[in-house]
Formats: C-alpha cells, structure tokens, sequence
C-alpha cells in the first residue's frame, strides 16, 4: 500500500470479487513500522470499497511475560545466540490479549474487533469421520475378497498341519478356523487380513526376517494359517476374542515386527503396489525435554558449555519414566544451590521451564504406516520429512483414524536381524539353522537361562530379570511367557508366589475346582488376561466376547460399570451353583489382577523369540556374540558389556586387523575354536562406510603389505586423518606397523601421500616403473618410541571404548596385591562362600546417579574394570556423597565393598574409596630392573626414572646387569621413585631393559 498502492488496490479489488462478503481487511498492532505505514491505506480503501476489517493479533506464547522465552525459543530452531545482532526477532506483543486489551488496542476502530465475531461464527464446523478406507484388495482370480480370505486361510492351514505338530484334534483346528473366518466376513474385514498377508508373504519370499507375531494378533488361527503369526494358537491357549471381539466393533490392529535393516524395503513394496501417493507415514512431534531444553537454552543464552553440561547431569536420565526439570530441582540440592548462588543460571532454569514440553520438530511415526484407496491428499493434509522420501499425514496417530486411514504398523525388530546375521554366520560352516523348528525342549537354553547369564537375550537381559531367572528356573516356552508377563510394575509382586508355588514351598489356590484348567499353566497366579476371559466364561456364563468387555470394563476401573458387571458377573455365577459370597470374592480378586494382566498372545510370541536368541547364545555363543556387537556397532558401552560376557563364555575377541577384520563384527575358526573379530566399523571416528571401502579395496587387490601400500589404494575420501588416527589408536595397522604413536602424531604426512597418491591416479599419472607404483614419494617417518603400556591402552580405551590388549592395573598388581586387594574373579567366588568385606581395585568405567523416590536423595552404580573383568558397585547416598569426587570416569580407585551372594548373583555395595595414586605409595617396596649391558642406554634410563622421582614415599630401584660371563652387577639407586604403571610401561620399552621384578 505504500510503495505500490495501485497494484496493492488491484489485488485488494480482485479477492473482493471472489470472495465476496467473505472478505475482509485485517489489520495487526504489534509494534511494527510496516503495519503503521500499511495501516492507513488498508483502511482507507476498505471504507471506499465497503469491506469488512477485522483486527487480529499473531499469537505466538500465551502470556505477555513469556516473550523472553519464546525469543530464547526461536533462537534455538535458527541456530542463534540471544545476544546476536543478526538475527530474526518479533516484538513483545505476541501474547494472547484479551478482549478487552485488544478493544484498548483498537479503541478507534469499535468495529474492527466486534467482526472477529462474526468470522467466528462463520467458521463454527465439525469435522466429520469416516469409517475406515481400506484399498481394495485384488484377488486376481475373480473370488470376492471374503472368498479369497477363506480359500487363502484353508490352504493355509492344511500347509501348517503338514509341516507342524497339532496339538490338538484336526477338527478343532478346522472348526476353529471356519469360526473365525465367519467373524472376519461378518464384521467387514478380509480385505485388512488379505493386505497384511500379502506384504508379510512378500518379505518372507524375500528373505526378509519376520517376528513370530506381536500384541493380540498371535491368538488368530486365521492369521497363523496365512503366516502373518508364526505361533499356533491352539498350542498356547490364545483367544481370538481378544484380538477381534465380535461385540464390540473395531478395526484390527496387527504390529509386524521385521528385519530393522530391511524394514524400509517391505514400505517400499507397500508403495509401489498400492501407489505411492496412497501410502504415508505419520507425523509425530518431539518435545523439548528436561536434560534437552537446558542444553538448548545454555547453549543461546551463550554460558559455558561445561557449567550447562554439569547442570543438565543433574537431572536424572530415566527415558522409562522422564524427571521434568521442576522434579528435578526438588529433588537435586546442587540444582538449587547453583539457581541461588547464580542469576545467570537462574534465568536458564526459568526459562528452561516455560519452554519444557514444547514441540521441537516434527518428525514421523516409528511404525506407522497409512494405505488408502485413492490419493491421501483427499482424505489428509499431508507433510513431507526432509530426512524421508515417504510423505506423512499431518494428523497425528489419534487423528488418523477418524479422518477414515487404517494404520499398519511395520516395525524394525533389532533381535531379528541379530537372528538372521547370526545365520548366516553359520550356514558359512555348514550349520544352517531354521528358527522355527528349534526344538522347544533344548536343555542347554534352559541351563544357560537359571544361570541368569542372558546378556543380549531378547526380553530377558536386564538385572533384575536375570536374578529372577536364577529364582524361577524356567524350563519350558510357557514359564518364559509367564516371566516376561510377570516381570512388569504391578504383577512383579506376585513373582514370588508364583515361584513359591513352582517349588512347592506355597499351597497353590485355583479359587474354584471349574478354575483349575486355566490356572494349573500359571500356578494359581491370574497372569494373563486370557485367564481372566476364560474365568468369567468358566465361572459366571460370559461368553468369549462379553468376557473381553469385561477385561476391558477392569482394566479403566469406572465404578458404574464395575458395579455393573459385579452384578452380572455374581448372577452368572449363582446359576452355576457359586455361592454368592465366594463368586464376589473370586471376581474382587479377579478386578485387582485384570488391571495389570498382561496379553499372553503378545507375551508368547516374544518368549518364543527369547528362546531363539537363549537357544543362540546356549548353542552357538561365537555367532551370538558377532551378531549382537554388530547390532550396536556404535554403542560402545555395550560393546564392553558384550566383551565382558565374551570373556564369561571363554569366546577370544580378537583385536582390529586391517588385514583380517570385517567392516562389521565378523566370526573366525581355526582348529575348532571360535573367535569374534573385532570390527573395524566400532572404532571411534573411522566410520562404517569408510571402513567397508577398505574391506572393497583389500577383497580386490589383497591384504596390505605396509602402511604404505594400504595409503596407496584407499580413497582419502573416505579414510580421513581423524580415521586414520583411529585405526592406529585400536591397533588396526600392528601387523604391517607395530608403532601406533608414529602412524598416529604423523596422520598429517601420512594422509597428505595418500591425498597425493590418489591425484595422481585421478589424472592417470603413473611411475616409470608401472601402473602398480605410485609416483610420489614415500615419506620418510620421523623415528620415535612406541606408546608405552599405559599410554597405549588409554589410546585403545579412547578408540574402542574399554580395554582390549590388556590392562592399566596389570602392572601393579604386585603392589595391588601387597594391599590385599581382591580382583572381582576371585571376589565372586569368595563371596558365595560367605565372605562379605574386600579391598577392591579398579579403573572408573562408568557412574549413574539416581533419586529413590522415597526419599529424592542421589545414589550411583559405578562400575569398575579390574585385570579380571568389570564389576559394579552400589554407592547409597551417605557414601556417595563422601566419594563423589574420588569416583571420576577414568579415575583408579581402591574401593572398600561389602557384598552380598544370592541366588548365584553377588552384589557389591560401596564403603569407601580412594585414589589409587595416593594409596599405593606405601605399598611400593621396589622394583628391579634386568639390563642387558651390551644394549643398555643410559640417558634414556635416567631420563625415564628422572620423571619419576618422588618426593618423600615411594618405592627403591635397583639396576642389574651381567657383564660378562655369569658376573652380575646391582646398583641401588638414591633417593625414591613413584613405581606406577606409567614408570613401568616406560622402562619396558628402553633400550637394554631385559625385565622388570618386584624387589
């Protein structure tokens, strides 16, 4: 209007005509110069052309004193500082006015604010829903799609049969199936069975690894007859009502589980034989969380990243059950002392708070996927995520359904795709496995479970689940179901009953005699809610699907309907002979399981998954092990979990090798044993496309015959210096370059030949001496001492992530022993015997700290790495705090525990602990060090001991050598040196040092 006001008037006069009396002139005060130069215009030609205004405000936060937060929030999503000059802002009058304030605002045009109302009104509409839109499926053989779901379940089941072991009569497999076939045509749903059959059906003839089922799909006999479950019903005592309630209308819902490295390839096929823009995924909005939004708001408020950093470790991580940032200050007194003593770290909190719970992007579904029978963009708005080629809808997943789109969730299972690396691991020496017909008796699974050593079992790994399995000693697949059913808030209670009764240590109460077939799986303890439907049929006359209503009705507790089917529940009971005070009791009891009983079609099918991956690691603990590394290449602190359970299982892990290792986690036999080969992927900085360029390049041209030759034939592209230096901190080059230090402080020179080697080859340079010869010249490399001991395990350590060749404690373990100290392969023997105090070592691995939630005081479990394996320790609170800054990451520490043996599990709890440094002086009685004279080098000795000379304690040295002949000379040295691991790994590598003793 001010620069262009005939062409402003033009477009003004064109929108009028369109839209007639549904156009109006808006007018915005937010403080803005625009507005007011816009403003008189706008104004003026609304009142010639006898058009409507309306005044609007942008809202962007709700209260006029949330604009400070709201500018720390844009400049979080642009990347910006809040001090930055050069950056979007918007003015402090964002906030939601009110009536009144916004009629003060537009006091000269009355008019303006009375239309918002008028707008209102106009726009007053509900959304209608839809019933689901399914495509329709195309049978290719002219059947009706409820012909096709028969002929297809028919034939299915007969395949089944053939190949499976009934365990029940043929009849009541086939009487079953025509049932459920009838239900699905009933309530409108082949054409839903058919979709899933037939993308299920195409990943399988693809290869493509499938679970056995998930949720409450696995109890339809239908769905195990056209191999969208893999798990019989009838063998497990599933109920279809469960999954499809004939009396209660709604869509069917099946999760598959597939391969999460092929997922994306089974959503491809969805795409292209639906069409792709018929096939979406689903939008989902991540929050900003409490550790998140410090982060985000330290970083644009510009504080020092190490105070943020500090401040955002005090909010415990719990993703099972996230602490918000107001739970966290109330429960951390640091938190509160650092908001007190700080205005700066006040304003972060306070800010931090308000933007807490906010979206910060956008992002998709990780399961769901939408299919529709014409284009989405009829039926949703949809988005497009710049990190996927598959749109999403712009309703989330509570809005999808009514808007009319059936969701199929497709989610990537890491266990399979541990399944399948793991077989092909062992179809390569001829012991090809199909994990459907494992023998479900296997005893060595069961053995390896009641030992609790299931590290990497699917289900099955955490602490407190393998002390349970020590306690339960499952020995069939329907005690694996019941733990994994029992083992979850609520029912945990009763995981002692059920082992009490197992042993014969309880009485076991089936609450009535008619209840005894459905209680006897499960000793008496209502577990599942398939028990609580079978009760309420048994014991009060419901049918399966008023039973389901029932499950349901306990499950949200409202009391109407609980008095309701009360009532009903005792009248059915009463007119089989129950009397009326015990059938109350039984369904009382009943209501109290019902509100945790767990899903067994869902429970049975992961236990059957749990058994494949025990029976793995039982059978086949070398394929186990390199297929479950890979699966966490980058995880490094499971890689050392996993390398510790190796060393349980006695399974070598050999180091990197740039001339034997695989990009992934690989397997090697030689002579009957099994070893994992470590990955070149895993280590730190080198990255798995780079390294599986190099696996390219040595599969080609062969192993690598020097460093050299290795720099000649690799893109520099992919291995940069940061990878280079990597590989030489691992160890990756010690068999064609033992000298880790001089590959890793010369990666300038080194990259800079291969840099120079591959542009002569890009512009087809080569030698005189032919294309096989690089035309530039070698570097010459400066000579320098190897890393020593210490040195080269804390590079290891940074690129691997633990200890691998050794370990820093080695050394000392004569003077560790001196201090009577304890490593954990001993200790744990010791323990069960009933010892219960130790004098333990180790180097600081890890440290989480928690709040007990009874009393909001802070606790850790460290863990700790000894020469002998990892351990961890439990630090209450009192100790904690006494040791807090003793137990630093990377720190050694002599640690004073207690522990406590149980069920063939010890736990170690902390009393105190010390720096090992300080504690060791007194303990070092001296060291002897055995020269050869004819290679001995003087200086390089004395400018070792020089650096370790100590003031006050310490220990002595002594220097002995053999002349000639069988004279031997000793020399005490003066004064007194510190005898650390540093000090001895440096004396190892001098000139002429032949040993080192303890003296």
């Amino acid at each position: 209007m001010q620069k262009k006001p005939t062409e402003a008037a033009a477009a003004l006069a064109e929108m009028k005509r369109v839209f007639g009396d549904r156009f109006y002139v808006e007018l915005q005060r937010h403080g803005l110069s625009s507005e007011t130069l816009a403003e008189g215009g706008l104004v003026e030609w609304a009142y010639a052309n006898d058009t409507p205004l309306v005044a609007t405000n942008d809202v962007y936060y709700a209260k006029a004193a949330q604009a400070k937060s709201h500018d720390a929030l844009l400049c979080i999503s642009d990347g910006a500082f809040t001090g930055q000059e050069d950056r979007r802002r918007v003015t402090g009058e964002h906030w939601f006015k009110s009536a009144e304030a916004m009629r003060e605002l537009f006091a000269d045009l009355p008019e303006a604010c009375d239309n918002t109302i008028q707008i209102a009104r106009r726009c007053a509409f509900l959304v209608k829903t839809h019933k689901p839109i399914l495509p329709r499926f195309d049978t290719g053989a002219g059947r009706s799609e409820d012909d096709e779901l028969a002929h297809q379940a028919r034939e299915g089941l007969k395949a089944r049969l053939e190949k499976n072991q009934a365990y029940a009569p043929e009849e009541d497999y086939w009487s079953r199936l025509e049932w459920e076939v009838g239900i699905i045509q009933q309530m409108g749903f082949p054409g839903y069975f058919l979709i899933v059959a037939d993308f299920i059906k195409w990943a399988k003839l693809h290869d493509i690894p499938v679970g056995p089922g998930r949720g409450s799909g696995a109890g339809s006999l239908v769905a195990w007859s056209l191999t969208i479950t893999d798990l019989d019903p009838l063998r497990f005592g599933l109920l279809f009502e469960r999954f499809l309630n004939p009396e209660r209308v709604s869509m069917p819902d099946f999760d598959i589980d597939f391969c999460q490295e092929r997922r994306e390839e089974v959503i491809d096929y969805v795409q292209d034989h639906y069409g792709k823009d018929r096939v979406a995924q689903i939008i989902t909005f991540g929050t900003l969380q409490a550790r998140a939004v410090l982060r985000d708001v330290g970083r644009v408020l510009q504080m020092p990243l190490g105070q943020v950093d500090r401040l955002a470790k005090m909010v415990p991580a719990n993703p099972a059950n996230p602490v918000t940032l107001a739970q966290a200050i109330d429960l951390e007194p640091r938190l509160r002392e650092a908001r007190d003593a700080e205005p700066a770290v006040k304003a972060l909190l306070e800010t931090a708070l308000e933007l807490e719970g906010l979206y910060r992007n956008a992002s998709t579904h990780a399961a769901g996927i939408v299919i529709g029978d014409r284009p989405l963009t009829e039926l949703v708005p949809l988005y497009q995520d710049p990190r996927s080629t598959i749109p999403a809808s712009q309703f989330n997943m509570k809005w999808v359904e009514p808007a009319g789109l059936v969701k199929f969730d497709f989610l990537g299972l890491k266990t399979l795709t541990v399944l399948d690396r793991a077989k092909s691991y062992l179809e390569r020496r001829g012991a090809a496995q199909d994990w459907g017909l494992l023998p479900l008796d296997d005893p060595k699974t069961y053995e390896l479970m009641a030992s609790g050593q299931t590290v990497g079992v699917f289900q099955l790994e955490s602490q407190g689940m393998r002390d349970t399995l020590r306690k339960m000693r499952c020995g069939s697949i329907e005690e694996i179901t019941a733990l994994i059913s029992l083992y979850r808030p609520g029912p945990m209670e009763m995981i002692d009953t059920y082992i009490d009764r197992k042993f014969g240590r309880a009485e076991v109460d089936y609450l009535h005699p008619s209840l005894k077939e459905v209680l006897t799986e499960t000793y008496g303890v209502i577990i599942y809610q398939e028990q609580v439907m079978k009760i309420a049929q048994i014991l009060a006359g419901y049918s399966l699907g008023e039973a389901d209503l029932l499950r349901r009705a306990m499950g949200k507790k409202k009391k109407e309907e609980m008095d309701f089917q009360r009532l009903r529940f005792v009248k059915g009971a009463s007119e089989k002979s129950v009397p009326e005070a015990q059938s109350g009791s039984i369904f009382d009891l009943v209501a109290k399981f019902a509100g945790y009983g767990f899903n067994k079609s869902h429970a049975a099918a992961y236990a059957l998954i749990s058994f494949q991956t025990g029976w793995l690691k039982a059978n086949h603990p070398v394929e186990f092990f390199a297929a479950s590394m890979s699966l966490d290449l980058s995880n490094t602190d499971k890689l050392a979990v996993f390398y510790q359970d190796c060393r349980r299982f006695e399974v070598p892990v050999l180091a990197p090798d740039i001339n034997r290792s695989s990009a992934d986690f690989d397997v090697s036999w030689k002579d009957g044993q099994g070893s994992v080969l470590y990955a070149l992927g895993a280590i730190r900085n080198v990255g798995l496309e780079a390294m599986k360029h190099v696996i390219e390049v040595r599969e080609t041209g062969g192993p690598f015959s020097d460093i050299f030759d290795f720099l000649e034939r690799v893109d520099p592209r992919a291995v940069n210096k940061r990878a280079l230096e990597g590989l030489a901190r691992a160890g990756a080059f010690d068999s064609i370059h033992p000298n880790r230090r001089q590959l890793f402080e010369q990666a300038d020179v080194l990259i800079a030949y291969c840099q120079s080697v591959a542009a002569e080859r890009a512009s087809s340079q080569v030698s005189l001496f032919g294309a096989d010869q690089a035309a530039a010249a070698r570097p010459r490399l400066k000579s320098m001492e190897p890393w020593a001991g210490p040195d080269k395990l804390d590079q290891e350590l940074y690129a691997v992530g633990f200890y691998l060749s050794g370990h820093p404690l080695e050394e000392l373990t004569p003077a560790l022993k001196r201090k009577r100290v304890t490593f954990v392969a001993e200790a744990q023997g010791l323990a069960e015997a009933g010892h219960e105090a130790f004098q333990m070592a180790g180097v600081v691995r890890r440290r989480q700290e928690r709040a007990s939630a009874r009393t909001g005081e802070k606790f850790a479990f460290v863990t700790f790495s000894d020469p002998t394996g990892e351990f961890e320790c439990l630090f209450p609170p009192e100790q904690l705090r006494r040791c807090r800054e003793v137990l630093e990451v990377g720190t050694s520490v002599l640690v004073k525990v207690r522990a406590k043996a149980a069920d063939g599990e010890v736990r170690f709890f902390g009393d105190d602990a010390s720096r090992m440094d300080v504690l060791l002086d007194d303990a070092q009685i001296g060291l002897r060090v055995i020269l050869s004279a004819q290679s001995a080098d003087a200086e390089a000795l004395k400018a070792r001991l020089d650096r370790a000379r100590a003031q006050g304690k310490g220990g002595e040295v002594w220097l002995q050598a053999t002349l000639g002949g069988r004279t031997e000379v000793e020399i005490k040295l003066p004064g007194r040196y510190r005898l650390d691991a540093a000090l001895r790994g440096a004396l190892k590598s001098a000139p002429g040092v032949v040993m080192l003793e303890d003296a």
